[in-house]
């Protein structure tokens, strides 16, 4: 069986007009201007491991890929939009500065969302929700998705996968993200989850994926939903849209404690940023406030993320001695994952 071809970086060329543009000429641009095409990008090597991994498990099942304006499987159409932004890294630049972050924007992410992706696209092209074993083990279906979810991180009912325990927002999020963990080359769930609930739920994959090796789907669209050529939304509209839903407009909880812990200072200009040195620690900052606390890595990890974007967005920088900010860092982490876990009403949005 061949093997998916090693990722390369696709060169930006100089005579591509995007590369010229200017923040703001951008986001004057209509999405459907953009004319960018999944072909000849990085993201068909990915795609090319993902179906890999899926013949890999005896799956002859491969969703179709177009650009849209967010990751998404449509109900009916056994398929998967792929944000117009990872097509083009000027655009992936653009987006950090509008959204803080670039979701997918790294392999690793890219793979986790492709695999919870072809989670969904596979429920439907084999209608898998409609069978008695998916309600009795997820739930119902039919539910509907809510604005927000309640998080419930202690919670061993759900598997692991994208940040915020997004299995636990829907059962059809549920199945898609048990899907993703028990695809995932070398993730070993039935140690990971041995005492867990959520493992009779990779159980219940395992076994409807078996089933389904070599068989032909039944539903066979090859439709796209809202591709890149129809959208008429400026970017400028988008990311508005987008910060407002999100809230990325809103002051953040952070920011107090974050300005104190760090600089925004001019004099500090040359000093590393917050963002890098968090990132640089961060896997310091998860194991020390875990003895600390008694609390999960995955938990202090979220709130690390937050506090890594919100600092980017703050512009702000290490502004005292290193050892003095690192310890006061993780006294932070540790008073903010308590809170996270125990002052209640923490939600998530969909």
């Amino acid at each position: 069986m061949a093997k998916p071809k090693p990722v390369r970086s696709e060169p930006e060329r100089s005579s591509d007009p995007l590369l010229s543009m200017s923040d703001n000429q951008l986001l004057d641009m209509r999405i459907c201007d953009l004319k960018l095409t999944i072909a000849g990008t990085y993201l068909e090597q990915r795609i090319d491991q993902l179906y890999h991994e899926l013949a890999e498990r005896g799956l002859s099942f491969r969703p179709h890929f177009w650009l849209s304006d967010d990751w998404f499987s449509p109900d009916d159409v056994p398929g998967v939009a792929i944000p117009f932004y990872l097509a083009h890294r000027r655009l992936m630049r653009l987006e950090r500065k509008q959204l803080l972050d670039v979701e997918g924007g790294t392999h690793e992410w890219c793979m986790k969302i492709l695999r919870h992706e072809a989670g969904h696209a596979i429920d439907t092209a084999f209608r898998i929700r409609r069978k008695s074993v998916f309600r009795d083990v997820f739930g119902k279906p039919s539910q509907t998705y809510p604005e927000s979810y309640q998080l419930k991180p202690s919670s061993r009912d759900y598997v692991l996968h994208l940040e915020m325990w997004y299995a636990q927002s829907h059962p059809l999020e549920d199945f898609a993200e048990t899907f993703a963990v028990w695809l995932r080359p070398g993730s070993r769930w039935r140690t990971r989850y041995r005492n867990w609930p959520a493992k009779k739920k990779l159980e219940t994959v395992d076994e409807l994926m078996q089933s389904l090796q070599g068989k032909k789907a039944p539903v066979q669209s090859r439709a796209t939903v809202d591709p890149i050529s129809k959208i008429r939304r400026t970017l400028r509209a988008h990311y508005e849209r987008k910060r407002s839903h999100y809230g990325l407009d809103l002051p953040s909880v952070y920011d107090n404690d974050l300005q104190k812990l760090f600089s925004s200072d001019p004099a500090h200009s040359r000093n590393p940023t917050a963002a890098a040195f968090l990132t640089r620690i961060r896997n310091e900052l998860r194991s020390t406030v875990a003895k600390w606390t008694g609390e999960y890595a995955y938990t202090i990890d979220q709130v690390v993320q937050e506090m890594i974007e919100r600092c980017r967005e703050l512009n702000l920088r290490v502004g005292g001695p290193v050892d003095d900010v690192k310890r006061d860092a993780m006294i932070l982490v540790a008073v903010r994952t308590t809170n996270f876990l125990h002052e209640g009403g923490h939600r998530a949005t969909l």
